[in-house]
């Protein structure tokens, strides 16, 4: 695991969108090697959005070592999707794969239906797809990239889990993926800032309205971590310098995000909470 002083520079590179895990240099470490479960998940059916790579490989792989199998939806990254599956196997674990664009509605209320008859059921939600792409200024942000980004980091959320309240029984979790960003703001990832801060919102929203449905929503908002979506939409020097401006001076690694998750999808870890933002930003003071 990647000490809080450990120098973990990247080097400037950049790859086509929406990027590849074993294009990226140094390699995320997103595999949970060192991860021991201890069966808080045993017997439980999830759906990952965004599963191939990244946290969402994390999550997924987490889950599966602690007792659960995994649906992954995601777009077309088919041999990140495909290593995903594999490390989920390793663990004695079914792992589902499906892939599509789930910034259209009826794509993620197949996902769902797709899920829940390949696992028998659903019982956790992690909604974690995301997109970005930075922009220099409000002018420079076109309709057409806004519309896009908020279809797939808030619309799909609503999508998926509205589709997915028809299989969620009482003691169900829902964990969605926030961002610091949507706590703070990002002057040059506005519309994905703005998406994040509506995802908060969401979050809080759902804990209130599931309440009495007995299904738990919390969110994971994370500062700089170092998955395939950076150099795929970041150009080579601020790729460079991404994470340096975090207080620990390094981004994060999936592996370091994903236990969040199972504390809040796990009962007995979490089961008092509800319609809360775990927030591990390397070290930053968050107001409020």
């Amino acid at each position: 695991m990647t000490s809080d002083n450990e120098d973990t520079a990247q080097p400037a590179q950049q790859q086509p969108y929406p990027g590849y895990s074993d294009a990226m240099d140094p390699e995320p470490q997103d595999e949970m090697r060192a991860y021991t479960g201890r069966d808080l998940l045993a017997g439980r059916k999830a759906l990952v959005t965004g599963g191939d790579s990244g946290i969402g490989r994390a999550v997924a792989v987490a889950f599966a070592k602690e007792g659960a199998d995994v649906a992954v939806a995601y777009l077309s990254e088919h041999a990140d999707a495909e290593h995903t599956r594999s490390l989920v196997e390793e663990c004695g674990r079914t792992c589902v794969l499906l892939p599509g664009d789930l910034a259209a509605p009826a794509h993620c209320a197949q996902v769902v239906g797709d899920a829940a008859k390949a696992l028998g059921g659903l019982d956790l939600l992690v909604n974690n797809v995301a997109t970005q792409s930075p922009v220099n200024g409000l002018e420079e942000l076109s309709d057409e990239q806004w519309e896009r980004t908020f279809a797939v980091n808030i619309g799909s959320y609503f999508w998926i889990t509205r589709a997915a309240l028809a299989h969620l029984p009482r003691g169900a979790a829902i964990v969605n993926t926030s961002s610091v960003n949507g706590l703070r703001g990002n002057k040059d990832l506005i519309d994905y800032a703005a998406t994040k801060g509506a995802v908060n919102a969401f979050t809080y929203s759902l804990a209130q309205t599931l309440m009495e449905r007995g299904i738990r929503v919390n969110a994971v908002a994370p500062g700089p971590v170092w998955t395939p979506l950076i150099p795929a939409t970041m150009p080579p020097e601020k790729v460079e310098q991404f994470g340096r401006q975090a207080p620990m001076k390094r981004a994060a690694q999936p592996d370091e995000i994903a236990p969040s998750y199972v504390f809040f999808a796990a009962d007995r870890l979490s089961s008092y909470y509800t319609g809360e933002i775990l927030a591990p930003v390397g070290g930053e003071t968050m107001p409020g």
